[in-house]
């Protein structure tokens, strides 16, 4: 029988022999490939971390002429699947003619009273993005992406954090026939090469559009001049019971990123969770710092909305881009079969609007990709990283 080939493609075994599931996602994913890989990635899913190194330096020995990263996790994507919970190897080849790799390692060293982040390598002016995988029992994630513009400037940064089976000290980190057991690794990607990020926070607004007149860190007082738990008591009074349910299973926060827009819609926020209230100062504890001044609007997540919006985001991608020719999928662990009721919706939704491309990735303990052009960390999120045709780049965002 034929086999189809092309400049992306995925494999995906499922198998308690880590090492043989490894061989066999890897060759899959070779007999698709036109030509020879420049870039491999590959994500394991296993019980024992010992097994998973192993697995993870075979799939590394099988391809010596490419760059390779990949990492261990909860569950893995690929062939329009996703694994949760199970040994299983997903993997995915790309011949990338033109472009220009280098894959780092990042480690962390104390200075003073901060961390300093050594590893990144030297940026280029034709750099088009960055992928990132990164431990997050060891590598200060959140603190590196906000503060990435400082030293990558408007580089996007698309990946997710990995993990273990067993949690802390389970992680494994691969990358160009290393293994490392903490800090984060990835790889630099520049040159004619056509690639955008897509990032998915499937949340949907719930009141209207507020400035924060008063807050305290991460703690908001203020909303357009009232108390903001009385804010919120108000807009979940006007709510139906089926909104009502969601907001006590879950309320979230959007930032809007641009304040200057007219009206602020699904999309244009950064989201953000609602972690607790003060009854006392009638307040409301969010899951980052927001400045006095900044518009922000309450927000529901559920199955019927976060497939929507990644079905939209998609669909918009598409329109504007043209054909696409792979993707990597970085998807919470918290979406899947937890959301979805199946572990196949982002890499189904994936294929339905994009095609039979070659894609993979994993279910991450949280998702990196860049919002109103600024990188961020993310929850219940959807990134991907999307190349196209062509050599003509796209900024992600």
């Amino acid at each position: 029988m034929a086999v189809m080939t092309s400049r992306f493609a995925d494999g995906l075994a499922v198998g308690t022999d880590l090492v043989e599931a490894a061989e066999a996602a890897i060759r899959q994913a070779l007999a698709g490939l036109s030509g020879s890989p420049d870039l491999v990635c590959f994500f394991i899913c296993g019980e024992e971390p010992d097994d998973v190194s192993r697995a993870g330096l075979r799939a590394m020995a099988m391809v010596p002429g490419a760059h390779v990263i990949g990492c261990s996790a909860t569950g893995v994507i690929g062939d329009a699947q996703g694994v949760e919970l199970t040994p299983s190897v997903s993997a995915w080849a790309a011949s990338l003619g033109g472009a220009r790799i280098s894959t780092f390692a990042l480690e962390t060293l104390r200075a003073d009273d901060r961390f300093v982040v050594i590893g990144l390598p030297e940026r280029a002016h034709d750099d088009q993005v960055a992928i990132l995988l990164a431990d997050p029992y060891s590598f200060p994630t959140d603190a590196f992406i906000e503060h990435s513009d400082e030293v990558l400037g408007s580089l996007p940064i698309v990946g997710g954090l990995a993990n273990g089976m067993q949690g802390r000290g389970s992680v494994r980190l691969f990358a160009d026939g290393e293994v490392h057991e903490g800090g984060a690794i990835g790889a630099l990607i520049g040159g004619p090469v056509q690639v955008a990020a897509v990032v998915s926070q499937g949340c949907r607004p719930i009141g209207p559009s507020m400035v924060v007149t008063q807050a305290d860190e991460n703690v908001l007082l203020e909303l357009a001049g009232q108390p903001a738990l009385a804010r919120l008591e108000d807009i979940v009074s006007a709510l139906d019971e089926d909104d009502r349910e969601l907001v006590a299973s879950g309320l979230q926060i959007g930032v809007a990123m641009d304040e200057y827009a007219e009206r602020h819609e699904r999309g244009d926020f950064l989201i953000r969770g609602v972690i607790g209230i003060d009854p006392e100062r009638e307040a409301i504890a969010i899951g980052d710092v927001i400045e006095i001044g900044r518009t922000v609007r309450f927000q529901v997540r559920d199955a019927e909305t976060a497939g929507e919006d990644l079905y939209e985001l998609l669909d918009s991608h598409l329109e504007r881009a043209g054909p696409v020719d792979g993707a990597l999928l970085f998807t919470c662990n918290g979406r899947g079969s937890a959301m979805f009721g199946s572990a196949d919706h982002d890499a189904l939704a994936v294929r339905e609007t994009l095609g039979r491309i070659g894609v993979a990735g994993f279910f991450a303990a949280g998702e990196v990709g860049p919002v109103g052009g600024h990188n961020h960390v993310h929850g219940f999120t959807a990134s991907l990283l999307i190349f196209s045709s062509g050599a003509a780049p796209v900024a992600g965002g």
